[in-house]
């Protein structure tokens, strides 16, 4: 037993695999990767470019590339998709009048040739927002149910309280062991 359980342990644990950090300007991408990271709040500024953080979770490393979210930067998103194995999409769950335009870049994106192997998780952050939009509702204005190329979850949460950011890790990580 214990010689299986070593090599379980090797198995998992030099695992890597890059995630891309996107959605619009202020959804809390920014704020999700510094949580993650740092289990604490971090005061945050736009971001111009990129972010890049190595975060172990389960002995899973994920080398996460939070990627500004600006009108302006999103033609360079493209630029990060090569070997992506996630994409995280941040929704402001309280951004109503945006969620179009979220829409319209999440499909421009998993239309991309470099993303066609990757799995989505939607963080609908924002969640303790004064009338934020539910998860239902998000699934609905995305038309998630017409995604049929890429392994995806929405995941209600609030990146200033870290309340449910683990529980989207653990489905990416419930997909990776579910691949191998």
């Amino acid at each position: 037993m214990g010689l299986l359980m070593t090599k379980l342990w090797q198995y998992f644990s030099n695992s890597e695999y890059k995630v891309i950090v996107v959605g619009l300007d202020n959804a809390g991408k920014t704020t999700i990767l510094y949580h993650l990271l740092m289990d604490e709040v971090v005061h945050t500024s736009p971001t111009i470019g990129s972010n890049v953080e190595e975060i172990t979770w389960r002995n899973i490393k994920f080398i996460m590339w939070d990627i500004g979210g600006q009108d302006s930067l999103r033609q360079s998103w493209a630029t990060y998709y090569s070997n992506t194995n996630f994409v995280f999409m941040v929704i402001d769950s309280s951004d109503r009048e945006r969620l179009s335009v979220a829409k319209d870049e999440l499909y421009k994106m998993l239309n991309h040739e470099d993303l066609r192997k990757s799995s989505l998780l939607i963080y609908a952050n924002k969640q303790d927002v004064k009338d934020c939009l539910s998860t239902t509702q998000i699934s609905q204005a995305l038309n998630l149910k017409s995604i049929k190329d890429h392994a995806y979850h929405i995941q209600p949460c609030c990146a200033l309280s870290g309340e449910g950011l683990h529980q989207g890790l653990e489905w990416v990580t419930s997909q990776i062991r579910g691949s191998r």
